[in-house]
């Protein structure tokens, strides 16, 4: 038996489209998918270490091996799950949608120096979370702990699958090609979508499903 987690977004939620749609398609093959919500009801003090911690608690209470799907800032927490020691004898493959790498390199430019600037004087900036479908309030503490993690070092040969879309206008494909060019172990498959992969449904799950042979 495989413990199958799945990893939402930022702004996202367990019940973000990706999320139920493939739950669902475990569900029609006798397998469950566990959807934790990231946010643990308290988006203002979310950071990368959160994610991990709150995973890893899942991953070691779980006596079989694990497969991670993570979707955006999930598939990178997904991608750092792998790269810890303890959890590399639990963690049997990723499948990374859209993952946010290069997140801080492409996202935090977008709000522009002077909002920047004063997230961090005021300590606090309203994002506006899809889940929710309003502005929460996220604490300067999500960019400082971000800042902390360098990517370089994820070299954990996990075998991964990615799946990232052409079109993708929040995380430019070039992120995942760039990860995945020096790094045998991982698999890229483009997309002719954009960052919600929702109409590439069928082929995500026909290379996924493939990749850890669950196939019907």
């Amino acid at each position: 038996m495989v413990y199958y987690l799945y990893l939402h977004g930022f702004t996202s939620s367990p019940q973000s489209y990706k999320a139920q749609v493939f739950r669902a398609r475990f569900e029609a093959l006798g397998l469950s998918l566990t959807l934790p919500d990231l946010n643990q009801d308290d988006f203002a003090t979310l950071t990368l270490s959160r994610q991990l911690q709150q995973a890893r608690d899942l991953i070691l209470a779980q006596p079989q091996p694990t497969v991670i799907i993570g979707s955006s800032f999930g598939g990178l927490t997904a991608a750092w799950l792998a790269e810890q020691p303890d959890l590399q004898p639990h963690i049997q493959k990723l499948v990374l949608l859209a993952p946010a790498l290069q997140f801080a390199a492409q996202w935090l430019p977008r709000l522009g120096e002077a909002a920047l600037a004063e997230w961090q004087r005021q300590g606090v900036r309203q994002i506006y979370h899809y889940g929710d479908s309003g502005e929460r309030p996220l604490h300067y503490r999500f960019v400082t702990d971000l800042l902390g993690y360098d990517e370089a070092q994820l070299q954990a040969e996990t075998p991964t699958l990615i799946c990232h879309g052409l079109a993708d206008e929040v995380i430019a494909i070039d992120a995942s090609r760039a990860y995945a060019a020096h790094r045998p172990w991982v698999t890229l498959l483009e997309l002719a979508s954009d960052h919600t992969l929702r109409d590439a449904e069928d082929d995500i799950w026909q290379a996924m499903s493939h990749f850890l042979g669950i196939n019907p």
